[in-house]
């Protein structure tokens, strides 16, 4: 199985959730080029320059598969684009908290870094913008949700990324041959009061199941990690 994280994340946006996962297969929670620790392939800029070379580096290192697939935010939206260019490479999609569906609500006010800021400021940056983006919760974020979230955020080298909110699954959804899952956080803050919207938006694929995580934000499987291993368990095992 491969985890692909979201966006200005690594494999960490997974932290919570291998464990309960890799219980009867084997994971590979990867970071994407130009995220984490893996570097950014020449000229990409989005998800339409990254599909091709991942595609190409999964099969190398695991064949062609099929294999299932669970990708959060950008990282399930680079799935789809390579379950549209591939169908055969993947067995069941697991699709949490993605865009380009084209049902964003209103903008989400997000702070900047700056580099003349203190360390402190920095801090209280990344805790306004996980708690009004990502997380529904003050008691989600820890010092150690900070550090993760510092340690991403640095080493994110694709910052530029536009695609997400358009609606490029829209097309693609078509060209998938396997079984579609989507696991949302209620309190999504991509999406508000537009959620519901979301089983007809994906009506063009093999949309087996939508699924919300009561009280969790975009982040969900971070922040619900027990309902939503629950979850993601009973969809690939659908």
């Amino acid at each position: 199985m491969i985890l692909f994280h979201g966006g200005s994340g690594s494999w960490t946006h997974w932290v919570a959730n291998v464990q309960a996962l890799a219980t009867d297969r084997a994971v590979y929670a990867l970071d994407i080029p130009g995220f984490g620790d893996s570097d950014l392939p020449p000229g990409a800029r989005d998800v339409d320059g990254l599909h091709a070379p991942v595609t190409a580096a999964l099969v190398d290192m695991l064949g062609t598969g099929p294999h299932e697939v669970m990708g959060f935010s950008f990282g399930g939206m680079m799935a789809g684009f390579m379950a549209a260019d591939h169908p055969e490479l993947f067995s069941n999609m697991v699709l949490v908290g993605i865009p380009g569906l084209g049902l964003f609500g209103p903008r989400v006010p997000l702070r900047g870094l700056r580099d003349d800021m203190s360390e402190q400021e920095q801090r209280d940056v990344l805790r306004h913008n996980l708690r009004i983006f990502m997380l529904r919760h003050d008691e989600s974020i820890t010092e150690d949700t900070l550090d993760m979230q510092a340690h991403n955020i640095a080493r994110d080298r694709l910052r530029r990324r536009r695609i997400a909110g358009g609606e490029p699954l829209l097309a693609l959804q078509s060209r998938w041959r396997c079984p579609v899952h989507t696991i949302w956080g209620e309190h999504d803050a991509l999406y508000g009061e537009n959620l519901q919207r979301i089983p007809q938006a994906l009506s063009g694929c093999q949309h087996l199941g939508f699924h919300v995580v009561p009280d969790a934000g975009h982040w969900v499987q971070y922040e619900r990690s027990q309902a939503f291993n629950r979850v993601a368990l009973a969809c690939l095992s659908a």
